[in-house]
């Protein structure tokens, strides 16, 4: 019987994951929604009949291929980002300020005012102001988009995930110096884990190119190298105690500027990208609980509304002097809507500080679990509206 147990444990994560994708392929070709809206759904039906067998915890090998999956995106993420677009035009960068500023103001004001303990309602504010780049880019992949919606909102994702980064990370110092008592050794150990791990990225991003060109094989062995290289970076930065997220964006930030070509076949990293991509998203709802979600419904269908809003007007409102249409401004503003994979492998990083934030934010499961599997459907619309999509330009 105990060998059945172990044999039924060892199996649970690979039979989710390959139902998961075979509901994903089916679903989209009956209905052409995104696949990674599937995943999320399926992953947390398993995960509410199976609980044993499919919530992960914070040291788990499964966390760590999640982590990877995640760094992966996150390099290609960064590897599309053209600095030189904030430069020429500086007003897309104030559209992401104003975007993630505005959203983290009305999110704490709404939270607060229901009740929200202040730590609590700016960690939930921090995390309101970011998209999930995972969610984004899988979908802009799949739909082979490409236009000036599709790159600016690829911008604006990047500053926003960065900025919830930062100021999540300066919460949770704060939060730590409750413990601690220390207010400036707290607030200044989660400002030299946001350098070290943006100092780490970026020499990967310098050496890597540098060692490819050196050797002959950069358009044979760029992926491979790149790929090993993310898992090393997450590795390290997990044993260290630093940010996987803002390492491997950086790193592949670093590597564009390093005038590195990533060819269009090797996108989502090939059979490997799309195997660890069906996982990462069935992961993000595995952590969630079904009573949880409940009960923070309300709260968050509220709150996701409201950052649905203060996104979309924002950039729409500095529309013309970034140089679009208001009608391009609203629908970047609109595509700006997943949220979940970023908020919950944040959430997951701090189990390693011994901090348990999740049962804290009741109202971020919900909006977890809403955005997990109708963001990436809004952001498809979105860009389908824009005419930026194969299907559309066909």
């Amino acid at each position: 019987m105990t060998d059945l147990l172990v044999i039924s444990d060892e199996l649970a994560w690979p039979c989710a994951m390959l139902l998961a994708w075979l509901a994903g392929e089916f679903v989209h070709r009956w209905t052409n929604l995104p696949r990674i809206s599937v995943y999320g759904l399926v992953g947390f039906l398993l995960a509410q009949a199976m609980p044993d067998l499919l919530v992960p915890d914070g040291s788990s090998q499964v966390t760590l291929l999640a982590n990877i999956a995640f760094g992966l995106i996150l390099f290609e993420f960064g590897y599309r980002i053209n600095l030189r677009w904030l430069r020429v035009n500086p007003w897309i960068a104030v559209s992401g300020l104003a975007e993630s500023a505005l959203t983290f103001g009305a999110v704490f004001l709404i939270a607060s005012w229901q009740g929200m303990p202040p730590l609590t309602a700016l960690l939930l504010a921090s995390l309101a102001m970011s998209s999930s780049p995972a969610g984004v880019l899988r979908v802009i992949n799949e739909e082979r988009s490409s236009g000036q919606v599709t790159e600016r909102l690829l911008h604006l994702v990047a500053m926003n995930c960065v900025l919830a980064l930062f100021v999540f990370k300066v919460v949770v110092g704060f939060w730590v110096f409750q413990t601690s008592g220390s207010l400036t050794q707290a607030v200044s150990r989660s400002v030299i884990e946001l350098l070290a791990s943006a100092v780490l990225g970026a020499v990967a991003g310098m050496l890597v190119p540098a060692l490819l060109r050196s050797l002959g094989t950069l358009a044979r062995d760029g992926t491979v190298a790149f790929a090993m290289v993310v898992v090393l970076l997450v590795s390290i930065t997990q044993a260290a105690d630093l940010s996987p997220v803002l390492a491997t964006l950086t790193f592949g930030l670093t590597a564009r500027h390093r005038r590195v070509t990533f060819t269009r076949t090797q996108r989502n990293f090939g059979a490997i990208g799309e195997l660890l991509t069906v996982l990462l998203f069935v992961f993000a709802v595995s952590t969630l609980d079904w009573q949880r979600v409940v009960f923070g419904a309300s709260l968050g269908f509220l709150l996701l509304m409201v950052r649905f809003a203060t996104k979309t007007i924002a950039v729409a409102l500095l529309s013309h002097v970034a140089g679009i249409s208001w009608r391009k401004g609203a629908l970047i503003g609109v595509a700006l809507s997943p949220m979940s994979v970023f908020a919950i492998l944040l959430l997951e990083q701090t189990r390693y500080m011994g901090i348990v934030l999740v049962d804290e934010l009741a109202a971020l499961a919900a909006m977890t679990l809403f955005m997990e599997v109708l963001g990436p459907i809004i952001t498809q619309r979105a860009l389908i509206k824009a005419r930026e999509t194969a299907k559309e330009e066909g």
